[in-house]
């Protein structure tokens, strides 16, 4: 297609067009670029940055699809254009190139993208809005694109009817600070949809299956085994040191020989599944409307269904709305017992499907009145609903609260500090007291939670 010089003059909402033509200094390959503008109209005048496409992630989704470039852009707030400079695409089977390994060669790197920069600066600034050139002739702002992943190698791609295409993939990442010196290298294995992919649907810790020195072993080479004791994906933590807003409650159960149940809507790979079931001894039930998510959940996660343990497929809403009604009709026997489809606690981790808005959670469809309503009348009297929510805006957030106070007694907050999350924790009954000081370290469950969770998150629950 040929591209008419002045079709990037003026912005145009949620526009893309991508191109290739001749690498200046390789006179046998190319480079490709795409310019993406803001789905959002800016007031003041446009902001224009360039990023480079990091060498060897030409074809990971991030970089590779129109969603990857949304969520690059709205990563980069006040920008209103995007231009994604990289090699051109390399024609790939689905087993090549599917091993990544950052540059180990820092200053050669930058030192290329400073050639480029600088060749390329005369048509950085021709796909400039005209409005730029206003006070003369703009500066280039170069974006880098930063992680946390040292390799990563890909092990499945997979095509679910309702996500669409997903990876799995097994990477290597920066060790944080602190930890013990014998853990030379950290390990993580990831669930990602190609319609979302900058964001992690679900990773988990993986450790080498044999304790041998690992200096200079390729990750694609090393056999794993899976760690389940730790939840490590940011907001999963939060989530369940919510339960100890509960804890007496739950610690009853347990006590007269009941497990405590928990729904969770939204499996994916199915870690705080696991984690329910087999270190806090609750009876789990999961919703997954994808019948290949739950394939990967088991092969590759260790989801395992048993009699603590199911899975429905189906539609959360409708899953909802149809045990509402079964427990309207079932819920009081002769003497007023509550019958035992009742849930201690209902965990939600949806996200939004469409990368155009942002990556944002729970889809605004699953916080209507008549589904709040549906969770609420299936809880137990000390029940409560726990959902991660990433805000669109402030406007979302501040809406959301608003019908979670509509349905519930009770609304706290607990911040995942990763700048992106908030677990909301909405309950059927006020709750008295906070699970803080010594008078609750007797509790037996509250105690096994902080010995499995940092009490850090527990301390750090806010009524709203």
């Amino acid at each position: 297609m040929a591209l008419d010089q002045h079709m990037f003059e003026a912005l145009s909402p949620s526009r893309f067009i991508s191109f290739s033509f001749p690498h200046p200094f390789h006179s046998h390959s190319s480079l490709r670029l795409a310019v993406l503008d803001s789905p959002i109209q800016f007031t003041d005048s446009p902001s224009v940055a360039v990023m480079f496409v990091p060498f060897g992630l030409e074809t990971d989704w991030i970089f590779s699809t129109e969603s990857g470039h949304h969520q690059l852009l709205y990563d980069s707030p006040g920008i209103s254009r995007l231009i994604l400079v990289g090699n051109q695409e390399p024609m790939i089977t689905d087993d090549s190139l599917s091993v990544y390994n950052r540059s180990s060669d820092e200053d050669s790197a930058k030192s290329s993208e400073s050639r480029l920069v600088v060749s390329l600066q005369p048509l950085f600034l021709a796909l400039f809005p005209k409005s730029c050139f206003k006070y003369g002739i703009p500066e280039v702002p170069i974006l880098s694109f930063v992680d946390d992943v040292i390799c990563r190698v890909v092990l499945e791609r997979c095509i679910g009817s309702s996500v669409g295409e997903f990876l799995i993939e097994n990477v290597e990442i920066e060790r944080e600070s602190g930890k013990e010196m014998f853990e030379t290298r950290e390990f993580r294995r990831r669930l990602r949809f190609k319609r979302m992919p900058n964001l992690i649907q679900t990773e988990i810790r993986i450790i080498p299956a044999a304790s041998l020195s690992l200096d200079g072993v390729e990750i694609q080479n090393i056999e794993f085994k899976l760690d389940t004791r730790v939840l490590v994906h940011p907001y999963l933590p939060p989530m369940a040191a919510s339960l100890s807003l509960i804890a007496s409650s739950i610690d009853e159960q347990i006590q007269t020989g009941h497990r405590p149940k928990a729904l969770c809507i939204g499996v994916g790979g199915g870690a705080l599944l696991t984690f329910l079931a087999t270190h806090l001894d609750f009876k789990v039930e999961g919703v997954e409307l994808d019948m290949e998510v739950l394939r990967v959940a088991q092969q590759y996660f260790g989801l395992v269904e048993n009699e603590f343990l199911h899975i429905s497929i189906g539609d959360a809403t409708e899953f909802l709305e149809n045990a509402s009604k079964s427990n309207k009709k079932h819920k009081c026997g002769s003497f007023g017992v509550h019958m035992s489809s009742e849930y201690d606690v209902i965990m939600v981790d949806l996200d939004s499907s469409d990368a155009r808005n942002g990556i944002g959670a729970p889809p605004l469809g699953f916080v209507e009145r008549d589904v709040l309503l549906s969770a609420r009348s299936i809880l137990s009297e000390h029940g409560i609903l726990v959902m991660n929510v990433i805000p669109l805006d402030k406007l979302f957030f501040e809406t959301l609260l608003d019908k979670f106070r509509s349905v519930f007694d009770d609304l706290f907050r607990i911040d995942v500090d990763n700048g992106e999350n908030f677990v909301v924790v909405a309950s059927v009954c006020p709750i008295r007291s906070f699970p803080h000081g010594t008078k609750n370290k007797m509790n037996s469950f509250l105690s096994r939670l902080r010995v499995l969770l940092s009490g850090a998150y527990m301390d750090s629950i806010k009524r709203i």
